[in-house]
């Protein structure tokens, strides 16, 4: 079977406590993203043995499975999983404000006016995706400026010629057990609590 292997979590399941329970990460960690993992090798088994696909890496799996129907099993989990193994890197033990470099924050005031007007942003976007997916932090390949952006499902950045910097999951079941319905909360605790802007910023300069 061609496997591709589960993230070692960047800390322990509850170490981002109080703000993600340990009972949230034993469901969306050990559950729903072994699932994506579990299918993804399931699928990819089922290529035949010279396809290219089944040496891939995520990334690449993801960008040539795209916008495939007869793909759309693969798509989804690949993208699920790398979209993960990003959530979870995005996040950290007393993460937050105390944290940014004065780079990133540099940046972040020159696009958002400050860092409290990036939060605000950053909430209503999430807040503003109708149904399961994400709300990231990314550099336009382009224009090289920051934007925050949504996705849908399975969606990623890179998809759009973007970089992601950080991403927020706001699929139910990352938040539900916490915070039930309340995901204006889950993201705050995110921003203030959680969030690694180290991460960010490697990924800004890499």
């Amino acid at each position: 079977m061609t496997i591709h292997s589960l993230m070692s979590l960047p800390y322990g399941n509850d170490a981002l406590e109080p703000y993600i329970t340990k009972e949230t990460i034993s469901y969306h960690y050990d559950k729903h993203h072994r699932t994506y993992l579990n299918n993804l090798n399931n699928l990819l088994d089922l290529l035949p043995k010279g396809d290219a696909m089944r040496s891939m890496d995520l990334k690449d799996i993801a960008i040539n499975s795209y916008n495939k129907p007869e793909m759309i099993g693969i798509f989804n989990n690949a993208a699920q999983i790398l979209n993960h193994d990003f959530y979870w890197l995005s996040m950290q033990s007393n993460g937050g404000d105390e944290v940014v470099s004065n780079k990133l924050l540099d940046l972040i005031k020159e696009q958002f006016g400050d860092l409290n007007a990036f939060k605000q942003e950053f909430k209503k976007v999430g807040l503003s995706q109708f149904g399961s997916g994400w709300v990231w932090l990314v550099q336009d390949n382009i224009t090289k400026k920051l934007l925050i952006i949504k996705t849908s499902n399975a969606d990623n950045p890179i998809l759009h010629n973007q970089k992601p910097l950080l991403t927020c999951d706001i699929w139910e079941h990352a938040y539900y057990i916490d915070y039930r319905n309340q995901r204006a909360e889950y993201i705050e605790k995110f921003l203030d609590r959680l969030v690694n802007w180290t991460f960010a910023l490697a990924n800004f300069l890499s």
